[in-house]
């Protein structure tokens, strides 16, 4: 059996191109089929986790020892500025409204309103606004459709004078959903005209440009199709769609942007097609590989956190950098063979037909990598000390949700909401459950109960009157349902279940030997905060350290993972750094258009850390795999970093360039969830592209010499994963 190798492959798809071509339509057909009849059904709205917390535990507890299901509610907001509720017209349209939702049988399970149940705290305190409470079917999975279904009912009932509003999960999250998809549509339609404008400056010509975007749009959809078949066994959240655009779009056009360079730059040194793509398949096809790897390694790290959303990303982006790294070892050097030299048709006037690998000296990357060598230094210094600087806010970074105040008052469910929490004292937040698990109707049970109460009300601003205390027939569980005016999501909310947690709770039942556990909506965030604080230095661990060893396997040296992993630790240091001035701090938020808020999103650090090691070890493989090459030939360490500079300076900045236009398009966005994203994203690749890449590796590269590729003799039995130019050792000319 023959040894898998990139070369083969290359070779093997350039000598038979339209079989390779013919497969992979027939893959992009059977995952057309997959998705448009299976996709829908394997995503969800919902989050879980797969360890069971302190508020899965209190829900579990209640639906299987009260009967009492976690259940969505929707509040819908009835008001009119010449009208009270006393109005006939007013009680009119607030009842038709009322009966048609509760026809919905598959979304509305029950609901309440003041003309049915006098209660005043469903009336605002002018009578111009009142409040219908329905209780819907199905849980957090089916929230958002019930909410739209019930939206429908609404629009149908527009009425002159009245205005008609509704908040809730269900809803809020319909919102958030659409303004999310329009951020990456928007993301799209301004990224990919933009990085094709970057490629046809690589390029020179058009369709070298085009093809990049062919490569991704392969990965894209046969990743999506693979998604529709793993959804139907995994539980997979709605964001993996957009995991999959996003990293399809940065990793697919970047890496056939390094491949076609390469065949163009084969091609002018005299290789005929055949020869000059197998040439690019034993070198930059090889590197593309390595780095893919070591990408898949980081975000396979995000799968170490038990829940569904890091899962969901995770998945979605090692499925579509994987299908990336396939068609770039099969397809792109099919196409290739296809078009020949015709890959350099359509040429633009005024830009130069280059090969950006080519040894051309006097340019600019030619005097960058002469003045950074001159004075190494100096660049180390500098740059080093400017990264740190930057990385010292990053101590200070709060984790959390942004809360209601991030999302844009323009969204009918968060108008809605604010009104119904400045007018009405019942509130929308879902409440918490304090769930006693033992002998619930103990004296001393009781006891704590009343302590427990008590403490509540001199909280009054923050918790409601608690309903009557319930047990189940056998005695063995309890539940006090507590009021929240809070929102749920803020991390006031969740600073008082950890109080509630910690001390309250604690001091009220001091006495009895029962367990109390506190469930609800802020409960779930304070868990999945904690969660998300507790396995980050876990990920941490384990992408450092397979990289490091992937790394040292494919350099055969000690020192260049060493470093390169320092290199990544300031870049996403300095990243978070950037984070927690502009959008904690609120230092240029104004300029950028972004909202200041009291903490970063839980997710966005960890996912930033993945995708940001990931992408950067990119650039950092790309160059260091024609240093290397340089280097097994020549023995020359300063002329080989000189010589990596000047040759993918160009083609690095280009392919940082269209990762940029692609993370910039959800900085624009309105939720700050994705500007923190986009923004994070964006900034860390420029600062990768130029500083790191660009200034510090090449000077401490410098610094070090021959002991970049030191490996101590009691690791050369290491298999060796050679990049570029390890192919052949005997052609090694080492200046001696």
């Amino acid at each position: 059996m023959k040894r898998f190798s990139t070369k083969g492959l290359a070779r093997m798809s350039a000598r038979n191109p339209w079989r390779v071509v013919g497969a992979w339509l027939i893959l992009l057909a059977l995952s057309f089929y997959l998705i448009f009849n299976y996709l829908g059904s394997a995503l969800t709205n919902g989050m879980t986790f797969a360890k069971e917390l302190e508020s899965d535990k209190a829900r579990k507890v209640l639906e299987s020892k009260l009967n009492v299901p976690d259940k969505i509610t929707e509040t819908i907001l009835v008001k009119s500025e010449s009208q009270t509720v006393d109005d006939a017209d007013f009680r009119t349209l607030t009842e038709k409204i009322y009966k048609d939702t509760i026809r919905l049988k598959d979304n509305v399970e029950k609901g309440i309103t003041y003309y049915i149940f006098p209660d005043p705290s469903l009336v605002s305190k002018d009578k111009h606004k009142t409040i219908i409470v329905l209780t819907m079917t199905g849980g957090e999975a089916e929230a958002v459709d019930n909410a739209k279904a019930v939206r429908k009912i609404l629009d149908e009932n527009k009425k002159d004078g009245f205005e008609v509003g509704m908040a809730g999960q269900g809803s809020i999250n319909a919102d958030t959903n659409r303004i999310a998809e329009e951020t990456f549509q928007k993301a799209e339609i301004f990224g990919i005209p933009l990085a094709f404008v970057v490629m046809v400056a690589v390029f020179g010509t058009l369709v070298a440009a085009f093809v990049p975007l062919i490569i991704a749009a392969f990965a894209i959809i046969t990743a999506l199709g693979i998604t529709a078949i793993v959804g139907q066994k995994f539980g997979l959240t709605f964001y993996i769609i957009n995991m999959i655009l996003m990293m399809g779009l940065a990793v697919g056009i970047d890496y056939a942007l390094f491949i076609v360079s390469r065949f163009r730059e084969e091609r002018r040194k005299g290789l005929d097609k055949v020869d000059a793509i197998t040439k690019t398949g034993s070198t930059a096809s090889h590197a593309v590989f390595f780095s893919g790897l070591v990408v898949l390694i980081a975000l396979a790290g995000l799968m170490i956190v038990p829940m569904s959303i890091f899962m969901s990303l995770s998945a979605g982006a090692i499925f579509v950098v994987t299908m990336a790294i396939v068609s770039i070892l099969t397809l792109l050097p099919a196409i290739l063979s296809i078009l020949g030299d015709r890959v350099n048709s359509l040429k633009l006037p005024f830009i130069k037909r280059e090969s950006i690998g080519a040894d051309k000296r006097g340019g600019f990357w030619d005097k960058m990598s002469g003045a950074v060598m001159k004075h190494p230094v100096i660049s180390v210094v500098l740059t080093a000390g400017l990264l740190i600087a930057l990385t010292i806010p990053a101590f200070h970074i709060k984790t959390g949700a942004a809360g209601i105040d991030s999302i844009p008052d323009s969204l009918p469910s968060v108008k809605a909401y604010k009104d119904i929490q400045k007018e009405f004292s019942l509130g929308i937040s879902p409440p918490l459950h304090i769930v006693i698990n033992g002998n619930a109707n103990s004296e001393k049970v009781k006891k704590g109960l009343g302590e427990l109460e008590n403490k509540l009300k001199e909280k009054s601003d923050i918790y409601g009157k608690p309903e009557k205390y319930r047990t189940n027939g056998k005695g063995d569980t309890g539940v006090l349902v507590v009021p929240l005016f809070k929102d749920a999501n803020t991390q006031e909310a969740t600073r008082e279940v950890k109080d509630l947690r910690n001390n309250i709770i604690p001091d009220s039942f001091k006495d009895s030997e029962i367990e109390v556990l506190v469930g609800g909506a802020a409960a779930q965030n304070l868990d999945y905060f904690e969660l998300t604080d507790q396995y980050r230095p876990i990920v941490f661990a384990f992408v450092l350290g397979l990289s490091f060893i992937l790394l040292m396997l494919v350099f055969r040296s000690l020192v260049v993972p060493a470093k390169a992993i320092v290199m990544n630790l300031l870049s996403v240091g300095a990243t978070y750094g950037l984070l927690v001035l502009v959008f904690q701090e609120g230092y240029g938020s104004k300029i950028f258009g972004f909202g200041k808020v009291e903490a970063i999103d839980a997710w966005v650090p960890l996912f930033l850390f993945a995708v940001l090691f990931g992408l950067s070890m990119d650039y950092h493989v790309f160059l260091l795999s024609r240093i290397r090459e340089r280097f097994m030939y020549t023995g020359d360490n300063t002329e080989s970093v000189t010589f990596g500079l000047r040759s993918t300076g160009k083609i690095i900045t280009g392919a940082a360039l269209i990762m940029l236009a692609v993370f910039a398009g959800f900085a624009t966005g309105d939720l700050v969830m994705f500007q923190q994203m986009g923004f994070g994203l964006a900034v860390a690749v420029l600062l990768d592209a130029t500083i790191i890449r660009s200034v510090l590796v090449p000077a401490s590269m410098k610094l070090l010499g021959k002991w970049n590729w030191y490996l101590p003799g009691w690791l050369k039995w290491l298999p060796e994963l050679h990049v570029e130019g390890g192919e052949k050792a005997a052609e090694r000319t080492f200046k001696k």
